[in-house]
């Protein structure tokens, strides 16, 4: 049934802001730009952004892992462009590391550097 997760898509208060904003972060430009969406290819997957955020519970929002090659470094750089620290770093186990960090419009990052995962 399953397959993967293809899309995820984070509401924003500003599109023109957080377009800026991603784009500073993954270091290129997003492949489709609209008024009403911007979605970005981030090796075959889509990090969208949606400003309609009249349906918005904050606080009961999910939160996706990006897989990262250095944990520490990709942290860094999420904070030094105006991130906020949500949860720091944590071993989870068998050296699989995670961490979340909320972007300016309130969406929580999560990142997750797992050695033995390929893709």
């Amino acid at each position: 049934m399953f397959k993967a997760i293809r899309t995820i898509i984070y509401k924003v208060n500003d599109l023109e802001k957080a377009k800026a904003w991603y784009t500073d972060l993954l270091g290129f430009p997003p492949y489709f730009d609209q008024p009403f969406y911007v979605g970005f290819n981030i090796n075959d997957y889509e990090l969208g952004l949606d400003p309609d955020i009249d349906q918005v519970i904050y606080g009961n929002i999910p939160v996706a892992y990006w897989q990262v090659d250095n944990i520490e470094l990709t942290k860094i750089k999420i904070l030094e462009i105006g991130g906020i620290l949500h949860q720091d770093i944590q071993n989870v186990g068998e050296n699989i590391k995670v961490a979340e960090i909320k972007d300016p419009f309130g969406n929580v990052i999560g990142i997750i550097e797992d050695k033995s995962f390929n893709k």
